[in-house]
């Protein structure tokens, strides 16, 4: 059997320590950004085969409160969260949508429900939430949603299947804010994504739904891709098209 001495014991942890130090600085487990006026974005991480993958969400703050798009991936992250949330804007989370199924998207709702934090799903999204075991939301949407939470007005649409069955983006038509979620990827991007619940016929249908639906788009938030830019649905609906040929 080996023994460690004192002095590799202590090169060890400086080690470990460093290592620990150099995740942390790449990948802090949660992020705020700024989108534009009341609008920001929040990042949180998980491990997925073997890589440390970023999933943002969204959050809108308003005079009746704070609505939040998608719960952190990182489950832990949900109470951090609420806290710099009320640190940086002194208003509490309201509400929480989550726009489709999988985890990244769901993970937190328990959390939230146990704070009496109003969580949303369409009916769909709940079908396959429990079919797949996931958390559940406190209230369903039956079809297209429109909230008028303080001084923002906001949509919920669902436009078919896409990246899931159930994926449902949310249109803030005043600021021209689209949240896309998983189903629009980012210029960085050079596939779809996760396909394993996808509906690769309807992909590029959906899409084109969103396009007609949401005119004059200056912001789009995305899950896996940072930045807003505007190009990204045309990117999407280009790689979407390239799975029916």
């Amino acid at each position: 059997m080996s023994i460690l001495s004192n002095t590799s014991i202590v090169s060890l942890i400086v080690m470990l320590c460093s290592i620990s130090m150099s995740f942390h600085a790449q990948h802090a487990p949660l992020r705020i950004t700024s989108i534009t006026g009341d609008f920001y974005s929040y990042t949180t991480y998980n491990l997925y085969e073997g890589k440390y993958i970023p999933a943002n969400g969204m959050y809108v703050v308003t005079n009746k409160g704070v609505v939040l798009l998608d719960s952190p991936w990182d489950s832990t992250q949900c109470q951090p969260l609420l806290d710099s949330i009320m640190a940086r804007h002194r208003q509490p989370v309201v509400m929480c949508i989550a726009t489709h199924w999988h985890s990244d998207k769901t993970a937190g709702l328990n959390y939230f429900n146990s704070k009496g934090i109003a969580t949303y799903t369409t009916v769909q999204t709940d079908g396959w939430s429990r079919k797949n075991n996931k958390p559940l939301a406190s209230h369903l949407m039956a079809n297209d949603t429109v909230f008028m939470i303080g001084q923002h007005r906001f949509e919920t649409y669902y436009p078919g299947e896409g990246h899931t069955p159930d994926n449902i983006v949310v249109w803030f038509k005043d600021a021209q804010l689209l949240y896309g979620g998983c189903l629009i990827k980012g210029l960085d991007n050079e596939t779809l994504g996760y396909m394993g619940d996808a509906n690769a016929a309807a992909y590029y249908s959906t899409l084109k739904n969103v396009q007609r639906k949401c005119k004059g788009v200056q912001h789009i938030v995305l899950t896996h891709s940072d930045g807003s830019t505007t190009r990204s649905l045309k990117h999407s609906l280009r790689m979407a098209k390239q799975l029916n040929n």
